[in-house]
């Protein structure tokens, strides 16, 4: 049960815990994107799980349902420039550190799904498939791949070509055969083409 696993971290000295994800790590196109969530000590949301095993209206349906009923929440998004810059693993950590600032509520304890954190004054702890295990980042994690869809179907109004809002930037072969066909668009990383663009 998800709510008990965040359940055990809070104590008179952890009042608020938030649940830290991103989405994004994967795509050839668009930015990576980071959510963090805070919810009060009983609140539970009936259909949470980690967004991968969600449909997308289920999760559509469960993002409104966050919104309205976290303490605290907010999403980062940082762009295929950085990306390309300072690699997608540096890419992401950025992301969630930054959205666990931009909170209005400063939580206690983050935790955050994978097994790396980023820095912080706040302790971070790293949970391995915590998106699975854990209330508050499955629910992070419903925020960021939600955002990250409705941003990359708005960006494929000016590059349809591609078809991100069916893929989301994501390497399906299709995805793949495109760019090979077409070349890159300006929203792609770069850094992550080298094997594709040698392949033709």
């Amino acid at each position: 049960m998800l709510k008990t696993f965040d359940k055990k971290y809070l104590n008179k000295k952890v009042k608020y815990l938030a649940g830290v994800d991103e989405a994004g790590r994967g795509p050839l196109a668009g930015p990576v994107v980071a959510a963090a969530v805070v919810f009060s000590k009983n609140t539970f949301i009936k259909g949470v799980n980690d967004s991968k095993k969600l449909t997308e209206s289920k999760r559509e349906e469960l993002f409104d349902k966050i919104v309205s009923k976290a303490s605290a929440f907010s999403v980062s998004v940082i762009d295929h420039y950085v990306i390309d810059e300072i690699n997608i693993l540096n890419a992401s950590l950025m992301a969630m550190k930054k959205a666990v600032e931009k909170l209005n509520i400063k939580p206690d304890l983050i935790l955050v799904d994978g097994n790396r954190k980023f820095q912080s004054d706040i302790p971070v702890i790293p949970i391995v498939k915590g998106d699975a295990k854990s209330f508050s980042i499955a629910a992070a994690s419903i925020l960021a791949k939600v955002t990250r869809d409705r941003l990359m179907k708005k960006l494929s109004v000016d590059y349809p070509v591609y078809l991100w809002e069916q893929n989301k930037g994501y390497p399906t072969k299709q995805h793949r055969e495109i760019i090979q066909k077409l070349g890159p668009s300006p929203l792609h990383r770069k850094s992550f083409l080298k094997k594709i663009l040698t392949e033709q």
